[in-house]
């Protein structure tokens, strides 16, 4: 890499440009960190397949806590939907990357430059520190839809977090987490306002015809995730 860029071992966050004491997301110490380099040597990113527009994007070997990204493809072009922690020049170009929230960056930096490809994040949470060494190519404020991807801006967990829709697939990162059949909040950021997302997203997909649901580390069917989830609005 030509930059100085460091992975965190324990959650797979990518410092760009600077080696700092501790990894700024988990807190983990710099003897955790490797380069950009020896992760490239270390880690492949593999494809795992949702449905035949959907698949899931995954370190392999497992990179400590790394999140899932998913690759949609449309009829146009290819989407991700947030980013693997680790880079692979091998992987199919994608020409747009959207994210949830700024958590869960990876190293698109890195496949931004090496793809050419864009970067779309809500403006709230583009300008958080974790996100200056960072560019986005489009900043949104309002809910949009893109090639038949829908984009519901809901904040909360963050103040910027989107969740989207294509098809029958509902992409909600970790928004909640699913812990022993038991479905909880991210208790990462403000309780309030997270419970008051969640009230929008049960607003927003009610009477939708969505199959499967796509989280941070998991991907399961809706009805199952439904029940569990209006449980935990109640």
């Amino acid at each position: 890499m030509k930059n100085e860029q460091y992975v965190c071992l324990i959650c797979g966050y990518n410092m760009a440009g600077y080696h700092p004491d501790k990894c700024p997301f988990c807190g983990a110490s710099r003897e955790e960190f490797i380069t950009a380099d020896e992760c490239y040597a270390r880690f492949n990113v593999k494809r795992f397949t949702v449905n035949k527009k959907v698949a899931r994007l995954n370190s392999v070997p497992r990179l400590g806590l790394e999140h899932f990204a998913y690759c949609i493809q449309t009829n146009n072009k290819t989407y991700w939907i947030d980013c693997p922690s680790s880079f692979d020049d091998c992987l199919k170009r994608m020409d747009i990357i959207l994210f949830t929230h700024h958590h869960f960056l990876g190293a698109s930096n890195l496949y931004r430059e090496y793809f050419s490809s864009r970067t779309c994040i809500h403006k709230l949470d583009s300008v958080h520190d974790i996100c200056q060494a960072f560019t986005f190519d489009k900043s949104f404020l309002e809910d949009f839809t893109e090639d038949g991807i829908e984009a519901f801006h809901i904040g909360g967990h963050t103040p910027g977090f989107t969740f989207y829709i294509f098809e029958d697939a509902l992409f909600i990162c970790d928004y909640v987490f699913l812990r022993e059949g038991k479905m909880l909040y991210n208790h990462f950021g403000p309780e309030k306002d997270t419970r008051e997302g969640g009230r929008k997203i049960k607003s927003i997909i009610e009477n939708r015809n969505i199959n499967m649901v796509c989280g941070y580390n998991y991907v399961i069917d809706y009805s199952d995730w439904k029940s569990k989830f209006d449980n935990l609005c109640v």
